[in-house]
């Protein structure tokens, strides 16, 4: 299974593709979107659709991980940030994915055990789980990669999956539970 995870900005949005096999996982490719250079903020959101659209075309992920908008003291900034995860949503819906989104603490605490965890901290952590030097990389990819490693192991937990269901689901799943 294909993964991408994306760390949405309106300055740097990163992106990484990990594909997952039982306990392994592999990073297929993690990068940055630089934004710095469009001139308006409907530039940069259009960019951010079309490049993650890209992404995913080459990649072949069947779901996508996100994170979430953080608290804020300046709502403007909220805003752009909140725009700029839209459009990534969107790009991925548009070509079929399922997404989740997950809130910054239950990223970090995924993936280093800690919620309050910095960011260099869980960079360390991701080289360790993936078996790669991350240094090179920017912090707003190996964001993105802890979002896709995190998305994984709630699937692997059935954290994302099993949010209940019908009882048929449950009877099906239960046959030995069935009372005549």
């Amino acid at each position: 299974m294909r993964i991408i995870g994306v760390d949405p900005g309106s300055t740097i949005t990163g992106y990484a593709i990990i594909e997952c096999q039982g306990d392994k996982i592999k990073v297929l490719t993690m990068g940055i979107i630089k934004l710095s250079k469009f001139n308006n903020h409907q530039q940069k959101l259009r960019e951010i659709f079309l490049r993650i659209q890209d992404v995913i075309e080459r990649y072949n992920p069947s779901m996508m991980g996100i994170e979430a908008p953080f608290y804020g003291k300046n709502p403007q900034s909220m805003l752009k940030l909140g725009r700029a995860q839209g459009v990534a949503i969107a790009a991925a819906s548009a070509m079929d994915l399922d997404v989740e989104e997950f809130s910054p603490k239950r990223i970090k605490q995924s993936i280093t055990g800690s919620g309050n965890a910095s960011k260099e901290k869980v960079a360390g952590m991701l080289a360790i789980i993936v078996g790669a030097n991350l240094d090179h990389k920017t912090l707003d990819a190996t964001d993105a990669l802890a979002v896709a490693v995190c998305l994984h192991y709630g699937r692997k937990n059935n954290l994302t999956e099993n949010k209940g269901g019908s009882w048929n689901d449950f009877i099906k799943k239960n046959p030995g539970r069935v009372v005549s």
